[in-house]
């Protein structure tokens, strides 16, 4: 029977019995440092002492004794914390039990159903030719180098090398925009038309003056919308020159000595990678399908925890692309709203991937621990040992470690589901930036 909230309260008593064999313990710790006008450290009477700090000995016994008694209630009703509990009402005369009242948050109680054979759609890791070219394509552009030209002014699809500042048409304490050694590509799918059009038949030594008017969706929010005059100072001419897809090209760039054999590498490696992502992708479905079926609630803790952690990320993102989240032009309270129900489907996926895990007994080995502790330190370039040792003093190792046994949890799913096999793949695209002189 599933409870229709996660929030309990409880009232805790400390028995006076209790209290005073704490505070024995309290006064003899105090009396040991203790030090009082007309004695030695050390020697004051413990009766002068529990006078002297009276205060200090009562607020300890507080912090001691409800957290404690608190514990031990939470095991005597089989309840599962979850977050912070909040104490309130306390009551403490002389004489008399400690008594306040505890409210606080539990894990949902729910049955777990059905989580074998449930049906999934699997599509096919196939690669065809275009996805080898492409593949080829972008190492080709990887491996490209740029030729200085100086038998002709520029043209399109030239790099044109820069020194540049713009001044604000419309505001003149704006800050200018500037750049040193700046390349700009003529006619670049990623170029703003104005450098182009104003850039192309340019010559070494060359100061060109224009305007530039940006769209009012331009990621480089300072710009949106605005007039931009530039002085640009042309600095030089570069061309790029792409190797072509041969023998000597496989040669550079793998241990194989055709081209035709580093195809089927590619070929290969582009399968495990499609592989992997249909998979994944798979197990997500069952997940999602899985998870479909509860309705139980949610640990407020829990989903502020997740909804943290997303805005978090959402903002480390911004600042890769040299967004200042602070001054961004972003409604967070908005934003909070918007994901606060993507914060509860992962809280309400990791529950129930956490009761399979129990059902089926399954564990994360300290080897499976210190290889997910390597991956993490690698991306976040920190040493392992490093890492493991911040994790633990924040409280957060048993998270990475409840995470892996949910992934765990989540591949037993897999391997136990009914795998259809339709027919087709997908591809994604990449996204764009916020350079002045591109789009």
């Amino acid at each position: 029977m599933e409870s229709p909230t996660c929030k309990r309260e409880l009232v805790i008593e400390v028995p006076p019995e209790a209290i005073a064999r704490e505070a024995e313990q309290i006064t003899t710790q105090y009396a040991r440092v203790a030090r009082i006008p007309g004695f030695r450290p050390g020697k004051a009477p413990k009766a002068i002492v529990g006078k002297r700090f009276k205060e200090e000995i009562r607020g300890e016994l507080v912090q001691t004794l409800v957290p404690r008694y608190f514990e031990d209630r939470l095991k005597d009703e089989k309840l599962h914390l979850a977050g912070e509990p909040h104490f309130e009402d306390l009551k403490f005369e002389e004489g008399q039990p400690i008594r306040a009242k505890a409210t606080f948050e539990v894990y949902p109680d729910f049955e777990l159903k059905d989580y074998k054979g449930v049906e999934v759609d699997l599509q096919p890791a196939t690669v065809s030719d275009a996805d080898v070219d492409q593949a080829i394509d972008a190492l080709r552009q990887r491996n490209a180098t740029f030729e200085v030209v100086e038998d002709r002014p520029a043209a399109e699809s030239d790099y044109v090398m820069v020194n540049y500042r713009g001044q604000n048409v419309e505001n003149a304490d704006a800050e200018p925009v500037e750049a040193k050694e700046g390349l700009i590509q003529l006619g670049g799918e990623r170029t703003v038309p104005g450098f182009t059009e104003n850039l192309m038949g340019a010559r070494a030594g060359d100061i060109r003056e224009f305007d530039v008017e940006y769209r009012d969706d331009f990621p480089r929010k300072s710009l949106a919308g605005q007039t931009v005059r530039y002085r640009v100072e042309v600095q030089g001419i570069k061309k790029k020159v792409i190797p072509p897809a041969d023998d000597e090209f496989a040669k550079s760039v793998s241990d194989f000595a055709s081209l035709g054999e580093f195809r089927n590498k590619v070929r290969a490696d582009l399968e495990a990678q499609k592989q992997k992502s249909v998979e994944n992708a798979a197990r997500q479905a069952l997940l999602e399908k899985l998870v479909t079926g509860y309705n139980f609630p949610l640990p407020d803790a829990l989903v502020e925890e997740r909804l943290r952690r997303r805005l978090e990320r959402f903002a480390e993102s911004l600042a890769a692309q040299g967004v200042d989240p602070e001054s961004a032009q972003i409604d967070w309270r908005a934003l909070r709203d918007e994901v606060r129900s993507d914060a509860e489907k992962d809280v309400r996926e990791s529950l129930v991937l956490d009761a399979v895990a129990t059902a089926e007994n399954i564990t994360v080995t300290p080897e499976e621990l210190d290889e997910t502790l390597r991956d993490l330190a690698e991306g976040l370039r920190e040493a392992p040992a490093a890492l493991k040792t911040r994790l633990t003093r924040d409280g957060e190792l048993a998270k990475l470690e409840s995470s892996r046994r949910n992934l765990k949890a989540l591949d037993f799913i897999y391997r136990n589901a009914k795998i259809n096999q339709p027919t087709t793949t997908t591809v994604s695209a990449p996204g764009e930036g916020g350079d002045p002189a591109k789009a």
